[in-house]
């Protein structure tokens, strides 16, 4: 489903690292097949984001096949020095995403910078110019590129898959506090899972995030308040920004 306000863009890299949280406690990491909500919201929000909205993730698509490889890394140690370990990536990595944003109705301070129109301009225009700030492919060492593509065009690895992929319990993303919807998060920081399927054409729809039944609160949050004197919003970008 397209809303008005929907973007649609294609994320690649050479390497893309959506670590399962499992396969980290013992200093080493694992990449899941797919990329997580969380981390394409994060390659939305280094594109374009103001606290005034909360962007949705609608479903991505896998373009490449998937592929693996192993390195092995020199992390360094909290107390000093380096120590051997094994990072499993996913390699040659190409996504198209479609999302789009929604009012943050936790934020009533912010009203005033609900202009749709305006944000939904600009973020259009980031995608076309690759984003404010560097986009990573879940982790700083997976530089990612962003353009702007047309969701469901063009040949995907996945388009002959025959019935569906189902992929288990995976992480889905976070809640802070000030995204939160449903009232049992209030004031919380919720950590989200779900089960995800692809299915042909290497689609993958994703859950809302109050859709997720099955989380776990982590810890108590305060929301942060934004004033004049530590926000800036859409003002901040000129006509030609905006596209007016």
């Amino acid at each position: 489903m397209k809303y008005r306000n929907t973007v649609e863009f294609q994320v690649s890299g050479d390497y893309a690292l959506f670590s399962d949280p499992v396969t980290r406690v013992g200093g080493e990491k694992c990449s899941y097949h797919i990329p997580t909500y969380e981390a394409l919201k994060g390659i939305l929000q280094s594109v374009y984001w103001k606290p005034t909205f909360v962007w949705i993730i609608d479903a991505v698509r896998v373009m490449n096949p998937i592929r693996t490889e192993t390195k092995g890394i020199r992390p360094i140690c909290y107390n000093g020095g380096n120590e051997l370990a094994y990072y499993t990536y996913l390699k040659n990595v190409c996504y198209q995403v479609c999302a789009h944003f929604e009012w943050n109705e936790n934020r009533p301070e912010l009203r005033q910078d609900r202009n749709e129109h305006k944000h939904h301009n600009i973020a259009r225009r980031m995608i076309a110019r690759g984003g404010r700030r560097d986009v990573f492919l879940g982790t700083r060492e997976c530089q990612g590129y962003v353009e702007p593509c047309v969701f469901g065009e063009g040949e995907s690895a996945y388009d002959d898959l025959d019935g569906e992929i189902a992929y288990g319990f995976m992480y889905h993303g976070i809640t802070y506090a000030d995204e939160a919807v449903l009232p049992e998060d209030t004031g919380k920081m919720t950590v989200r899972f779900w089960r995800p399927k692809m299915t042909r054409g290497g689609m993958i729809e994703f859950l809302r995030p109050e859709q997720c039944m099955e989380k776990r609160h982590i810890k108590e949050m305060e929301i942060k308040i934004f004033h004049q004197e530590n926000f800036c919003g859409a003002e901040e970008f000129g006509d030609e920004e905006a596209g007016l």
